[in-house]
């Protein structure tokens, strides 16, 4: 050091001082990505922010225009617009057509001797009771008749009800209970087989339910098409997907596969299924001939797909927008938080206008007069932000302007279109209950089983069905014919004998009497495989010994 220059130390002060710079700026982007990993494995997964909270940090940092925007924002809280907890209606227990069931109880006194007292009154109290469901045999009778004049007639009877398959014992009614089992409550086929065993004592196998689920979808596919077509032809649907995991044999492990779902507002959903999410699966999912609006996030495949289509228009997510922003205010408290208030006066036109019931028409104009002036307040903010060069591109703040200045075009299609919504919140519903599908260790059987899982409408109940798979629907969807990825298997040894159930009578089920051969023939050959290794190693050591007691022939000496 003493040898350099004067100019040398500058030049590697300046050095340093970059060097510096440049590791206080990784330093802070590490910082921010360790804090939003804690706050999502951690934190709150709830977004709503406190108004309270807000007003007091504007608060502190002092000034009249600190207490003047908080003044504003106040007024402009659309927690303000809400009604009341308290004057919201009482929701009522239970259904007022439910059955009744009257159970009348007399003193001991009157059932001692009932002609020494007279009715005066009673005194009714009520209380909510529950029926288990049972099974039950149910047996069809179809009489043969004979004319009584015209013997030259032939007998006559009633045909046989179709069924899902010849001489299939399962009754429409044990298929609706599995099928809601499984697709709306989540149990897997391995665990309603254990409920029906241990509670009702019968034996139901897995893998027969398991064609029977097939067959269902295949006869409710017609359903499935008209709840298609009647999503993509009202020229408006939100699109989104979900990874599922299914199972790859030879693998061993699952791989990942995605549930595309195409939901329009205020109609139907259905669902299908592809193992990628690339743009190409767009295809089959949105028809060729498709003419209308597409709700989307920013994910790369919807441009990629809409790009040679003129006759399709995207349309972005507020939700996605404002998600990013609200992951930054804890970086730029001040900024963040204003961004994310103005978002929240946008979703307060919205509250108001459903709270009002507005049609297309309606929401179109007080759109252009209540949100769009914010709409274009929030460019200007975020243009003047990108400007001033004070947030990194690679900062959360940054990430999050760039990801609004990118699709603000596709931001603002809404405030023109009265159909359209704010977000895509509706769709994202949709796909929701399909986590507690996951978190019962359920995945795909195969890549090919999960293809188009229907759904039907939050307003109104449907029963629809892909080609290979089921899903069956009573409010909104589930993913389709899952597998349990955990607990036993569909070849998981059982105990041995031949088992027949109820309902069989004293038929056994053709499958546990392919699976008691089956598992036969797998012991006659692990046995042979035994012995030949034991004849083996047995030959071997029979070798060795003979080897080692030979007499040995040693040449004397003459």
């Amino acid at each position: 050091m003493e040898n350099l220059s004067k100019k040398q130390l500058l030049e590697e002060v300046k050095r340093l001082s970059v060097e510096n710079a440049r590791l206080h700026h990784e330093m802070t982007l590490m910082r921010q990505k360790m804090d939003l990993l804690i706050r999502r494995m951690f934190g709150r997964s709830s977004e709503k922010m406190d108004a309270s909270q807000l007003d007091l940090f504007l608060l502190s940092i002092g000034g009249e225009s600190g207490k003047g925007e908080a003044s504003s924002l106040q007024e402009a809280d659309p927690a303000k617009n809400t009604k009341a907890r308290g004057s919201e209606p009482r929701r009522e227990r239970w259904p007022s057509d439910l059955p009744v069931v009257e159970e009348i109880i007399e003193p001991a006194e009157v059932v001692a001797a009932p002609e020494d007292w007279r009715y005066i009154g009673a005194e009714v109290s009520e209380q909510l009771d529950y029926e288990p469901a049972k099974f039950l045999r149910r047996r069809l009778v179809r009489r043969k008749y004979v004319h009584r004049l015209d013997r030259d007639v032939a007998p006559v009877m009633a045909p046989m009800p179709e069924v899902l398959l010849e001489r299939c014992i399962a009754a429409p009614g044990l298929l609706a209970a599995i099928i809601v089992g499984k697709y709306c409550d989540h149990l897997p086929l391995y665990r309603q087989e254990s409920i029906f065993e241990n509670r009702n004592g019968v034996y139901l196998p897995r893998a027969s339910m398991s064609r029977w689920m097939g067959l269902a979808a295949d006869w409710l596919k017609p359903i499935y098409e008209i709840i298609r077509t009647g999503v993509m032809g009202g020229g408006y649907v939100q699109v989104d997907e979900t990874p599922v995991r299914y199972l790859a044999p030879g693998h061993g492990q699952t791989k990942l596969g995605y549930l595309w779902t195409a939901l329009a507002p205020g109609g139907d959903a259905f669902y299908h299924w592809e193992t990628s999410r690339g743009a190409h699966c767009l295809k089959n999912v949105i028809p060729a001939n498709f003419q209308g609006k597409v709700q989307c996030d920013a994910y790369a495949a919807y441009p990629s797909f809409t790009k040679d289509k003129e006759q399709i228009e995207l349309v972005a997510c507020w939700a996605h927008a404002r998600r990013n922003f609200y992951e930054a205010r804890d970086h730029v408290p001040q900024r963040a938080k204003w961004i994310l208030r103005q978002i929240g006066k946008l979703y307060a036109v919205e509250a108001s206008l459903r709270e009002i019931g507005a049609g297309p028409q309606l929401r179109s104009a007080l759109r252009a007069s209540h949100s769009a002036p914010i709409y274009r307040r929030i460019h200007r903010a975020l243009a003047a932000f990108k400007k001033s060069g004070h947030h990194l591109p690679r900062s959360s703040f940054g990430k999050a302007i760039d990801y609004a200045l990118s699709n603000w075009s596709l931001l603002g299609v809404y405030l023109q279109d009265g159909r359209v919504e704010i977000d895509n919140n509706l769709v994202e519903n949709a796909i929701r209950p399909t986590a507690l599908g996951k978190k019962t260790g359920s995945s795909l059987a195969m890549p090919t089983r999960g293809n188009a899982a229907p759904s039907s409408t939050p307003s109104s109940n449907a029963v629809a069905a892909g080609e290979s798979t089921l899903s069956i629907i009573s409010g909104m969807c589930s993913p389709t014919c899952l597998t349990p990825q955990t607990g036993p298997s569909l070849n998981s040894p059982r105990k041995t004998g031949r088992r027949t159930s109820p309902l069989h009578g004293s038929r056994p089920d053709h499958h546990i009497r392919r699976s008691g051969v089956l598992r036969h023939l797998r012991s006659k050959a692990v046995n042979a495989v035994r012995r030949m290794t034991l004849t083996t190693k047995h030959h071997a050591k029979r070798k060795r010994q003979t080897k080692c007691n030979a007499p040995r022939y040693v040449q004397k000496p003459l």
